[in-house]
């Protein structure tokens, strides 16, 4: 799974730099823009996981829920059935077929991942280098690289549509890409608060121990 994996094909097409235009400048706003004003983002994703030969070796789908700041969540619904989930103080994974939860702090699974770009953290463009932004097709691409070399990750790509987010291309130090796709993706529209919430499922194994929020005094 994407987040997971940053955590713990032909689905589409793909930017090919040969083909490509150069950009006027906009890649760098449009990053901004998604990282700094966008305050929700909702909308359904198809995934594929491709090894170093480029052959598709998993395929998964679900929908995606973005609220700023810090929070997020991915439900997968195809073929399996897994909820991540960030409520601004832990990232919670729940797979259902193990019937097993996996907590982590947030501010340590988060730090220097690209997964900080979805969650709008105040630093996360302080995490990242902008490579280079091209225009394929009718897709601005935006091509960002992590600072910190162990993040495990050597590259993301941003595709912008519209101005709005649509691709997204993840490239592993382990030689393995995750490709997405958005669809019927609807910014800044109220999310319910419950949707960021994470209640343990009752008889199920929960591994890691979640970070509790600070104590204040009356």
């Amino acid at each position: 799974m994407l987040i997971a994996r940053i955590l713990f094909a032909g689905l589409f097409l793909w930017p090919v730099v040969s083909l490509a235009e150069p950009d006027d400048g906009d890649g760098a706003r449009l990053v901004a823009e998604f990282v700094n004003e966008m305050a929700t983002l909702q909308g359904r994703f198809e995934q594929s996981l491709l090894d170093a030969d480029g052959e598709v070796i998993e395929r998964t789908s679900g929908t995606l829920e973005i609220q700023r700041p810090g929070q997020f969540r991915w439900t997968y619904t195809e073929p399996y059935e897994q909820i991540l989930l960030a409520d601004g103080l832990n990232i919670w994974s729940y797979d259902v077929d193990l019937a097993q939860v996996t907590v982590k702090p947030q501010q340590e699974a988060l730090a220097n991942t690209p997964a900080l770009l979805l969650s709008g953290a105040p630093d996360a463009m302080q995490q990242f280098d902008i490579d280079a932004s091209f225009i394929e097709a009718d897709t601005t691409w935006v091509q960002l690289s992590p600072r910190n070399t162990e993040s495990g990750f050597l590259r993301v790509d941003l595709g912008f549509k519209d101005d709005t987010l649509s691709r997204m291309v993840f490239y592993g130090n382990l030689e393995q890409t995750t490709l997405v796709a958005l669809h019927d993706v609807v910014v800044n529209a109220p999310i319910a608060v419950e949707q960021f919430r994470f209640t343990i499922p009752v008889e199920v194994d929960v591994v890691g121990t979640p970070a509790f929020a600070a104590a204040t005094n009356p």
